[in-house]
């Protein structure tokens, strides 16, 4: 069945932190037709799951099985089990994946790539690889940490020494296992977007206060989201938000 009319709805829907990101998918979600989405890095369903819900064929790739068995039951507790599948592998290897699942590639209509360019090994290899998989004109969601709300909510949580390091682009604890995760900034990103022959929008804040609110500060739901969106296309407010959004387009 096509997504319902409602879905123009959805970012008053969701959690306060999630709304920009909703509201920039909205018009593609919500236009009527179903969809074939791609999810890079999709876990267990965040997004899958509500845009099955919709009425959208979704397929998930992801590296962690266990993020795709949970993926795989939340989505039969939804009713939409045959709406979703998961396929285990990495984003920098979709030419590997994808075929297998699909049998062509460059057919999607929308792909999805939310917090996943901080922890791959190449960024821009990751979104040559969803670029190719979209078909021309299909629409390509990507999120990712954004280093100046980094800074930010480091310095008031009370840690100056780690503020510096990730403003200077340092890793904020050195000598840890596991590699830090990158933080962007805007140009970063849009230069990564136009790397990949894909054609960026208007690029967002995500979660311009909504990180920096806790359950004491006794603010509502829904007046935290609808200041959310209004926040997340304007700067000075964007720029130090605690993600950044864009959706950008194949050529």
């Amino acid at each position: 069945m096509p997504p319902s009319a409602s879905t123009s709805s959805t970012a008053d829907q969701v959690p306060a932190r999630a709304a920009a990101v909703w509201a920039a998918l909205d018009p593609v979600v919500g236009a009527g037709t179903s969809l074939r989405v791609l999810d890079v890095g999709g876990g267990s369903g965040n997004f899958a799951v509500p845009l099955a819900r919709l009425g959208h064929d979704v397929t998930v790739v992801d590296p962690s099985a266990d993020a795709l068995a949970t993926l795989a039951r939340r989505a039969q507790t939804a009713g939409v089990g045959e709406r979703v599948r998961g396929v285990q592998g990495d984003g920098d290897l979709l030419h590997e994946v994808v075929p297998a699942v699909d049998g062509d590639q460059g057919s999607y209509d929308l792909a999805l790539c939310h917090s996943v360019l901080e922890v791959v090994d190449d960024p821009a290899t990751t979104l040559r690889e969803i670029a190719r998989a979209l078909r021309p004109g299909g629409s390509a969601s990507i999120a990712t940490a954004n280093r100046a709300g980094a800074v930010l909510a480091r310095a008031v949580s009370g840690h100056p020494v780690e503020a510096l390091a990730l403003l200077e682009d340092r890793d904020p604890a050195p000598g840890r296992a596991r590699p830090a995760r990158r933080r962007f900034t805007p140009d970063d990103l849009l230069a990564l977007v136009d790397g990949a022959g894909l054609e960026a929008g208007t690029w967002r804040g995500v979660s311009v206060v909504a990180d920096l609110l806790d359950a004491s500060s006794g603010a509502g739901a829904d007046a935290v989201r609808r200041l959310e969106l209004a926040l997340a296309g304007s700067s000075p407010y964007r720029d130090v938000a605690a993600g950044l959004h864009v959706l950008a387009t194949r050529r």
